[in-house]
């Protein structure tokens, strides 16, 4: 989904994930670098971070590996 801001169109990220309505889980992917994120979000208060994987290295959404 784009957001727009002025007359630009962002398209960085894209969310892949959702799960929720009042205590929200999402991951959203970086459409540039494939970085995966946790978005999680619960009244009026919410956190983003990348997930890692067991050796600490950011995950890369499999359309994103080289």
């Amino acid at each position: 989904m784009a957001k727009y801001m002025g007359d630009k169109v962002d398209d960085r990220f894209e969310k892949i994930y959702s799960q929720g309505v009042s205590n929200v889980m999402e991951i959203w992917v970086d459409r540039e670098t494939g970085i995966q994120y946790l978005y999680h979000s619960t009244g009026y208060s919410g956190g983003l971070t990348p997930l890692l994987d067991k050796e600490g290295k950011p995950l890369i959404h499999d359309p994103y590996r080289l």
